[in-house]
This record gives C-alpha cells, sequence and structure tokens, in this order.
C-alpha cells in the first residue's frame, strides 16, 4: 500500500475529499498560500456539505481507515458493550481543524473513524435570508446559523453506536437536500467546527469518577503545552476536547485561498464577510471557549507533540473498554437447553441423506452445491411458514369458495450476510415472487476477534419489512448479531426479523436467541460443538470456500471465510 502523500483537505461533512497536491501543510509561505485574483473563475462543481464521489476512507502507511464508521460491537446480552470515544475539534475558521483531525487519525491507526462536521447541520435559509447570503450579508458564523438540537441528537446517537442520517447541505442554495447520508457509529468519533463548544447540551456534564482521574492525568501531562486546560475534568458527550489555535493573519489568508478556489468567490466579498461577521465572532463566540478545552494546540497539525500526547491518551481509553467478543460468547450460555425460537428441519431420511452429502469431505463441488441448493428451498420453504398470515377466501374456476391464507404484512425482503449467505438468494427468489434483496459484508478482525462491518446495502423503507436474513453457517453467532443489530439499527422490528442458516452451532443459536429472543432462527441441523478456532463440529467445513471453489487459510473459522466477499 502507498504511503500518504501531503494533502490538502477539500473538507467535507462525514467524509474526506483529499487532493495529492503537495500544498496543504498550512506552514509555508502566505503568499503561496493566497490564491491570484482571477475574475474569470468559476465556482467550484462541489457546493455540499457531503461527498458523495470519494470513498469513504482515508488510506494511510499502515491500513485503510473507514471514515463512514461501524457499529460497535454488541455483547452476548445483545446491549451495547462500549461507547465511541468522542474528540471534540474547536478553533477559528481556516484554523486547521481538519489537518488536526486527519493527523489525529493517521497516528491513532485504528480501523473505523467517523468524521463528523458542523457544515452539514447548517439551517435552511429563508428566502430572505438567501438574498442577504447572496449579497455576503448572512452571518453563517453566529450559533443560531446552526440546528443544533439536530446537531446533538445525532452526536448522541452515533456516541451510542446508532446508525443516523446526516443532512447533506447545499451551500448554493442554502438549504439541505433531499437525500441524507447514513453513516453509523465508530471506535472513535472526531466532531469538529466552529461552535464545536458553543452549545450547552454538547456540554452537559455527567460526572464519573473514573473519567475525572482519567482526565486529571491527561492534562498533568500537558501542562507545558497548554495554558488553558480546564481545570475541571469532566465525563460528558464529547470524551476530549481540543482547541486548534492559529495566528489571525494564517487563518483570514487560509479562508481567503478556499472560499476564492473552491467556492468560487470575489475576494472583496471574502473580505468583507471576514471583517464584518467572521473575525468578531471568532473574538465574542469561538475564541471565550478556549477555557473549555482539555488541551490548546498550537500552530495546528504542526505540533506533533501535542498530536501524539493525545493520541497516546485515546489509545489508553480504548484499551480500557476492549471486549474479546468470541472469548465472551465461547463462554456465555453452556448447558443451557435450546430456545423456543428455534426451528429446526425436521430429520427425514431426505434431509439426513443430503447432510450426508455435503458434509462428506470427498464429495465433488457440483454435488455439494446441488445438494446444498435442495436443503436451501427447503429451508426457505420452512421458514416462510413463520410469516404472518391472514384467511382469505377465493373463488375457484368451478365457482366454489375456497377459504385460504394469504400473507399478512406489507413486504418481505431478503438480508444475506456475504458471501455465503448469498448463495440462499436463488432459493428466496424462486419461491418469494419479486422479493427485495439487502447484503450486508462483515469480516471478523484477527487482530481482536471482534466482527466488523464492511458493506451494507438495504432497500430503502425497510423498517416495514419482515425480513429473512440469510447465512448458511453460523458457529459463535458473532456476525449474525451484528447483523441484526444493523436491521435493529434501521428500524426493523426484531419479531419481523428470520435468521435462517444451512447449520449452525449450539454456541450460536444461544448467543442469537439470548441477546435477541424475538427473532426466529431457522435451520436444518444443529451441531454441538465449536473448538478453539471456532469451527463447527462436526460440521460442514468452510462453506463458501466449497460452494465457491476457493482456499481458505488453515486456522481461520468457518464464519470467517464464508463472511468475505468474492
Amino acid at each position: 500500500m502507498n504511503t500518504l502523500p501531503a494533502y490538502s483537505g477539500a473538507r467535507i461533512s462525514g467524509c474526506w475529499a483529499l487532493r495529492s497536491d503537495g500544498s496543504g501543510s498550512g506552514e509555508g509561505s502566505l503568499d503561496r498560500l493566497l490564491p491570484p485574483v482571477n475574475t474569470s473563475l468559476s465556482p467550484r462543481k462541489r457546493t455540499t456539505s457531503q461527498c458523495k464521489s470519494e470513498p469513504p476512507l482515508l488510506r494511510t502507511s499502515k491500513r485503510t481507515i473507514y471514515t463512514a464508521g461501524r457499529p460497535p460491537w454488541y455483547n452476548e446480552h445483545g446491549t451495547q458493550s462500549k461507547e465511541a470515544f468522542v474528540i471534540g475539534l474547536c478553533g477559528g475558521s481556516a484554523s486547521g481543524k481538519t489537518t488536526v483531525a486527519r493527523k489525529i487519525i493517521e497516528a491513532l491507526d485504528v480501523p473505523w473513524v467517523v468524521l463528523l462536521s458542523m457544515d452539514s447541520f447548517y439551517k435552511v435559509l429563508t428566502g430572505e435570508q438567501q438574498l442577504l447570503a447572496a449579497n455576503n450579508d448572512y452571518n453563517f458564523d453566529h450559533p443560531d446559523a446552526f440546528d443544533f438540537i439536530l446537531l446533538v441528537h445525532t452526536l448522541r446517537k452515533l456516541k451510542q453506536g446508532k446508525s443516523v442520517k446526516i443532512p447533506i447541505y447545499d451551500f448554493t442554495t442554502h438549504g439541505r437536500q433531499k437525500e441524507w447520508k447514513t453513516v453509523y457509529g465508530a471506535s472513535v468519533i472526531i466532531f469538529e467546527g466552529i461552535m464545536s463548544f458553543a452549545d450547552k447540551e454538547l456540554l452537559k456534564v455527567k460526572m464519573s469518577l473514573y473519567n475525572f482521574f482519567s482526565h486529571l492525568s491527561l492534562i498533568w501531562s500537558l501542562t507545558c503545552l497548554s495554558s488553558g486546560a480546564s481545570p475541571v475534568p469532566l465525563f460528558q458527550l464529547l470524551d476530549m476536547k481540543i482547541f486548534v489555535d492559529t495566528d489571525s493573519d494564517i487563518r483570514l489568508v487560509r479562508r481567503l485561498r478556499r472560499d476564492i478556489t473552491e467556492r468560487g468567490r470575489d475576494i472583496e466579498g471574502v473580505i468583507k464577510q471576514y471583517n464584518k461577521f467572521v473575525k468578531p465572532a471568532f473574538e465574542q463566540y469561538i475564541e471565550p471557549t478556549m477555557r473549555l478545552a482539555d488541551i490548546v494546540v498550537p500552530r495546528g497539525g504542526g505540533n506533533m507533540v501535542a498530536i501524539d500526547l493525545i493520541v497516546q491518551h485515546v489509545h489508553s481509553q480504548l484499551e480500557e473498554r476492549e471486549l474479546s467478543v468470541r472469548a465472551a460468547l465461547a463462554s456465555a450460555h453452556q448447558a443451557q437447553p435450546l430456545p423456543q425460537t428455534l426451528s429446526v428441519l425436521e430429520s427425514t431420511p431426505q434431509v439426513r441423506g443430503m447432510h450426508t452429502i455435503i458434509r462428506n469431505k470427498d464429495t465433488s463441488r457440483d454435488e455439494f452445491i446441488f445438494y446444498s441448493k435442495r436443503l436451501m428451498r427447503l429451508l426457505i420453504e420452512r421458514a416462510l411458514s413463520f410469516l404472518p398470515s391472514q384467511v382469505h377466501t377465493v373463488q375457484t374456476p368451478q365457482g366454489e369458495d375456497y377459504e385460504g391464507r394469504v400473507f399478512h404484512g406489507k413486504r418481505i425482503t431478503g438480508v444475506s450476510i456475504l458471501r455465503a449467505g448469498e448463495t440462499m438468494e436463488p432459493a428466496l427468489r424462486a419461491v418469494c415472487k419479486d422479493v427485495r434483496i439487502g447484503k450486508i459484508l462483515i469480516q471478523t478482525n484477527q487482530d481482536t476477534g471482534e466482527p466488523e462491518l464492511h458493506y451494507l446495502r438495504l432497500p430503502k423503507d425497510i423498517s416495514e419489512d419482515h425480513v429473512i436474513l440469510m447465512d448458511c453457517t453460523v458457529s459463535t453467532g458473532a456476525a449474525a448479531m451484528m447483523a441484526i443489530r444493523v436491521l435493529l439499527d434501521h428500524d426493523v422490528q426484531e419479531e419481523k426479523i428470520l435468521l435462517v442458516s444451512l447449520l449452525m452451532a449450539e454456541m450460536g443459536v444461544h448467543s442469537v436467541a439470548y441477546a435477541f429472543p424475538q427473532v426466529q432462527i431457522i435451520t436444518t441441523a444443529v451441531d454441538k460443538k465449536v473448538n478453539h478456532l471456532f469451527h463447527i463440529i462436526p460440521g460442514i467445513g468452510n462453506f463458501g470456500d466449497r460452494y465457491f471453489g476457493t482456499d481458505a487459510p488453515p486456522d481461520w473459522s468457518d464464519e470467517d471465510m464464508d463472511e468475505l466477499s468474492c
């Protein structure tokens, strides 16, 4: 993987648009930062607070960081085991907040980060306000310009690991676009903006003795760098508050460069807006909040000493919150009877014969696929019997009434856990006409043992549907539990979720049923054991490899490879 070059960052809320032009250090000569005045300069094409074209990731020399985030892990009880660590980043306009955020992300070296910018939370302007904005007479640097109610609600949900929808603000129309962007919580959330510390709800205190001593230790270590650190460390929505302190002349030049080259504005308008609104707002609303910060970072992204200390503290906090997911699942619910929500296909001679074939290590790939498909069809048919139905009378061709039943619900949606779950889609389509299909890719992090969400595509309005969640094998239940949490985060009702799998281990059955007691579980067989590598015993082998004809490393579990996309 290539190392990350020097970028100048075009800040976009919730993701990053990075250009490899080598001009983003911000510490060179001021003349180089100021663009030449060009009256023919056309406005930039990207004028919204969100990035649709750029992928939600940031590549470093060590790894790819997924800035779209993921739901944090939920434990064997189905409850959240840890909250995200939220860093609030404040500073004047063009102070280098984005650069500091990127440096922190790169140094943290954690795979899942959410980047949330206040740019997405500007209020929708009225017609009169839009006229003022067109003449540079509307104050975008005042607290009243932001929708703090929506912002606080969004940040709270992200901290709790819930999915949220982020508005896409259009700077051309000064309104929100119809489509909003879905973002998940993550291990770390970085929230940045000029008014990050301006709202009381953002700074609401929840006293915690543990966090008192944790923050006290941090502040003590930073006293040599920051004279503005708060003397009263508290636990609140923002776990750490950072103020980026940059010289006003540098901030002005950076703002000129950004607004002229990126937003197509003329130099006179930019200076007028700066003198009328930006500078007074900084002095009245932003600069006084410096005293609330845990650390003040002079010189922005160039202050690597301060950034290193910040990163050390965040690492220590994340280590305190770590949970060995599979170890927790493996030790839970031992020697318990199988739950009533489990339905196992009757072990007829036909079903047992098909299991004999697909479990045989010497079975050819063609036969494995053929008999797996037969079992999948039987499994899906069995799952459909658990959907709600109501009495419905029709008239036969002979003119007689027949009292039958019809599906009693809005829609049926199938969601496959990639990659193995995707093999069950044809069986579902064969018996459910016009069924909608969604896909989830969950992989297990081999270093931490935690399942991680990498890809998600769900149909719109899935909250109203009955969902058939498909995965071919379930050993510990880790991936299935995360997939169910994703569905719940999209407001699917728990009792409307059916988990179907060709083969499950008792451990996986118990884990899912205990965490989500209203989810119906349907399978063709349940094996008793899972070994130290989390392979189902006696098992079926790696279903995805046998079906697709690929090879898996010998120390990977059944779920690990079945979750990979082909």
